[in-house]
């Protein structure tokens, strides 16, 4: 497998203004998918309702369905769908790879695999299953770091034995399913779909918490983790601790993706795909991080609606981004194979 470079494309426009434009977009888009997951459904609800509903308004029409139903999925899809977003594209521009996201080379089988274990073994719920899903995650990322390489862990070799991991961690779920009785098998088979059923708002407390602080952390990495795309050597040479950078941005990006993972379940491909589309809508580096956020949570809003809503079936979100992923990868793989290994 040749090396796949996550690279953005270039524009002649204005960058500061394009930059605005298209953060502006996407945000504008999260909103306004927002307001239609609270608005539309198995009947619509008028936006003054949901207004009312928001603010309490003792008259409010349809409160419950707005507040207790509609409003946690919509929260839990942005806060998740923007801590896969960041997550996978801080893995992405760390290791120059857009295939080195965080649900192909394992991170997320392993928060997934531990909350399973967690869940249906240790009979754990809350913050103790996000605490074990993240110790999980950081250690398979040492394991796939230290397996690798000793030194910039970029290339065919990571998502080789990242994927080979994967497989492995998979396995260790099926066998924890196996054994749990048939009850814990179903919601444990339900969530590790991927899906925002039934939630309530308190579930998203932890997630929220972790975007705050793992992505204030990227934030403030943001210049190193851009100097460290020109390679170890330039980065030092300009100032910047490599090693301590990815130490960082690895804590970080997994502690975003594991927590969100064991609120949600694996939510297929979207950490994969967030980072590859904000790079052709965002030409240039500035930016991307918060551009992949908002993609993210894009993708999670608007595959949950379509899931629920849009089909002949009701599907979990999980369900539809695997759908649109799976041939969004192959496609990369031809595009570099094509272009030499250059995305």
């Amino acid at each position: 497998m040749s090396d796949v470079t996550f690279t953005a494309p270039r524009s002649t426009r204005p960058v500061a203004a394009g930059r605005l434009q298209v953060l502006g977009f996407l945000a504008a888009l999260v909103l306004g998918l927002v307001l239609l997951t609270l608005s539309c459904g198995r009947g619509c609800v008028p936006p003054g309702d949901v207004w009312a509903a928001l603010t309490g308004a003792p008259e409010a029409n349809a409160a419950f369905v707005v507040t207790e139903l509609r409003l946690p999925r919509a929260v839990m899809g942005l806060l998740a769908g923007a801590s896969f977003g960041l997550g996978g594209v801080a893995f992405q521009i760390m290791l120059r790879n857009s295939l080195a996201s965080p649900d192909i080379i394992g991170i997320s089988a392993s928060a997934g695999a531990a909350a399973v274990f967690a869940i249906v073994i240790l009979a754990l719920d809350g913050w103790l299953v996000s605490l074990v899903a993240v110790a999980a995650g950081l250690g398979v990322a040492a394991l796939i770091w230290a397996l690798s390489s000793r030194r910039g862990a970029a290339g065919a070799r990571l998502i080789l034995i990242g994927i080979g991991v994967s497989a492995m961690l998979d396995s260790v779920t099926a066998y924890v399913l196996l054994e749990a009785p048939a009850w814990d098998r179903a919601e444990a088979m339900r969530w590790l779909t991927g899906s925002l059923n039934g939630m309530q708002l308190v579930q998203a407390l932890p997630v929220a918490g972790a975007l705050l602080v793992f992505g204030g952390l990227l934030a403030v990495t943001a210049r190193d983790l851009e100097v460290l795309r020109l390679g170890d050597d330039t980065a030092e040479a300009l100032g910047v601790r490599a090693d301590a950078t990815r130490l960082r941005v690895t804590l970080a990006a997994v502690g975003l993706v594991a927590i969100a993972t064991a609120a949600t379940g694996p939510i297929a491909f979207v950490a994969f795909l967030a980072g590859p589309i904000a790079a052709r809508l965002l030409p240039g580096s500035r930016g991307l991080l918060l551009a992949a956020g908002l993609v993210g949570a894009v993708l999670v809003i608007a595959g949950d609606f379509v899931g629920q809503f849009l089909l002949p079936a009701r599907l979990p979100v999980g369900v539809v981004t695997g759908a649109v992923g799976a041939p969004f990868l192959l496609y990369l793989i031809v595009r570099a194979n094509r272009n030499g290994g250059t995305l």
